[in-house]
Order: C-alpha cells, then structure tokens, then sequence
C-alpha cells in the first residue's frame, strides 16, 4: 500500500508541474501576444491601446496566478507555501490594481466619446443653420 502511495504522490506531482508549466506558458504567450497588438496599435494611434495592454496584462496575470495555485498542491514545507502564497499576494494586488486601471481607463474612453458625440452633433447643428 505504500508503494501505490508513494507511486500516486509522484504521479501527482509529475501533473502538477506539467499543468503548472502550461498556465506559465499561457500566460506569458498572451502576455506576448498583447503587447505586440498593442505595438502596432500604439503606432496607428489607436485609442484604446491602454485597456487593451491592461486586459492582456490582466489576463497573463491570471493565468499565471492559476500556475502558482496549483503548485501550491505539492508543497511540503511550510518555507516554500509561504514563499508561494507572498507571490499569489502580490500578483494579486498587480491585478487588483490593473483592474482598477481598466475602469479608469473604460470612463476616460466614454467620457472621449461622449464629448466628441458632442462636438459632432454641436457641428451638425452648426452646418445646418
């Protein structure tokens, strides 16, 4: 009965790092993958380049959060968990924060377009008289 123990325990943990190393990737992947939209997003002048960057920050952040949770499935000692959940902490507080960035971001967005609705219609008006 040991042997089948200790013969899971390994199996479980082969899982987890395997799993593990596939959120890392994905999340560096999306990571990659938003920054350079938002390079060439950035160099047509585009509007929402910032909240696009956040989200794909924001989405990298999560799964490589997940990546961390799992690992924590096979910790042993109490060292490595606190290790662990200080950097679960602090990704975090990163997303926490880039989530607030998004909405700031969203209202400035709206706020540009309401004005410029505005201005549009102000124009119209204008253009008709």
């Amino acid at each position: 009965m040991g042997i089948l123990i200790e013969n899971l325990e390994m199996v479980l943990e082969y899982v987890v790092s395997v799993c593990t190393i596939m959120l890392e990737m994905v999340g560096i992947t999306v990571l990659v993958w938003s920054a350079i939209r938002c390079f060439f997003g950035w160099i047509h002048k585009d509007q929402h380049v910032r909240l696009d960057l956040a989200q794909g920050i924001a989405l990298a952040l999560e799964f490589k959060m997940g990546g961390e949770v799992l690992r924590t499935v096979v910790v042993r000692e109490w060292r490595e968990l606190g290790i662990l959940g200080a950097i679960i902490l602090l990704r975090g507080l990163l997303t926490f924060l880039i989530h607030w960035e998004i909405e700031n971001e969203k209202k400035e967005l709206q706020e540009h377009a309401k004005k410029t609705d505005t201005l549009k219609k102000h124009g119209e008006s204008e253009a008709v008289k």
